[in-house]
């Protein structure tokens, strides 16, 4: 995967100029490459969109945040245009959807997680977050206070936060103490960046114990599930009871949208057992997801896949 372009001498992230209109919201993104997580030899780049001048100032002077998971072919703009599986879908590149995800939470930080690997330019890989093969089908594992995905992202926002000299930034590590009165947290998979959701859910138990993991999993208020997928013959949704129940008892709201796409796939019938499971046992559990089926009467396509997006 090429790197992102490079930063200031002072490491900042490089805001994406040269568009037209000084209002344009384009004007709000700023790549931020290479940023450590809970290992500093685990880096992601990352985008960040600031909220909009002219959007609440009251939520804006806050510290309420959006972190956005991709899914594959996926890619900076730039990128995407050179490579001929991604120049059809660039609509949906990550500043694209940086500024989708800008209309539909004002008033917060909308930060997407560039994928650490990205086999034959479209195969998302999020091995930082959870051990996966080359076209990113996951191994899901239990919670480890040193090398899990909850870890690393709190580490991985707290860092980029600093990079994009936010005010009252989110530390690395540490208890309640460590986390700024109003920070709060949205988290949005979409296809294969849902592997990333579903592995802080394994991790969920057993983080929930960890004094130190415990207040930063408290602001999470929100997980939406966009079209979850993966090459993998299993494990699209999580099915595991114990698992769900954790969830459905962490107070965290959950919604999942899907498509035809995904879960009406005769040639992966066991996606639409999973989602179903999954949702019926949080309804048991009480947790009552949000849940829609979106172009239900519509041929499942590519570009529905990617319109869940802009439809949730």
């Amino acid at each position: 995967m090429t790197s992102v372009e490079a930063t200031t001498s002072a490491g900042r992230g490089a805001s994406l100029g040269g568009r037209p209109r000084c209002g344009s919201p384009w004007r709000r993104l700023q790549k931020l490459p290479s940023v450590p997580g809970r290992d500093p030899g685990r880096v992601n780049d990352l985008l960040l969109l600031r909220p909009d001048e002219l959007h609440s100032p009251t939520e804006r002077s806050g510290n309420a945040h959006v972190v956005f998971f991709h899914g594959d072919i996926q890619n900076f703009q730039e990128e995407m245009s050179q490579q001929p599986d991604g120049s059809q879908w660039v609509a949906w590149s990550l500043e694209q959807v940086a500024l989708i995800l800008g209309r539909r939470f004002p008033g917060r930080h909308v930060w997407v997680v560039r994928a650490s690997h990205m086999y034959l330019h479209k195969f998302t890989c999020y091995l930082n977050f959870v051990e996966s093969n080359t076209f990113g089908a996951p191994e899901h594992s239990s919670y480890s206070p040193d090398s899990g995905a909850i870890p690393h992202l709190r580490a991985l926002l707290s860092h980029g936060m600093e990079r994009a000299d936010l005010q009252n930034p989110l530390q690395p590590q540490g208890g309640a103490d460590s986390i700024p009165s109003e920070f709060s947290l949205i988290l949005v998979g979409f296809s294969k960046g849902c592997v990333v959701l579903n592995q802080m859910l394994y991790e969920l138990p057993g983080a929930r114990l960890d004094p130190q993991a415990a207040p930063f999993l408290s602001r999470i208020t929100d997980m939406f599930w966009l079209d979850g997928g993966h090459p993998g013959g299993s494990a699209t949704w999580v099915t595991d009871r114990q698992v769900l129940k954790e969830l459905a008892s962490s107070g965290v709201s959950v919604h999942a949208h899907v498509t035809p796409y995904e879960v009406r796939d005769p040639m992966r019938t066991w996606v639409g057992r999973e989602h179903g499971c999954f949702v019926q046992t949080l309804e048991e559990f009480g947790a009552g997801p949000r849940k829609r089926l979106h172009f239900e009467d519509e041929p499942p396509s590519i570009e529905n896949h990617f319109r869940v997006i802009r439809e949730f």
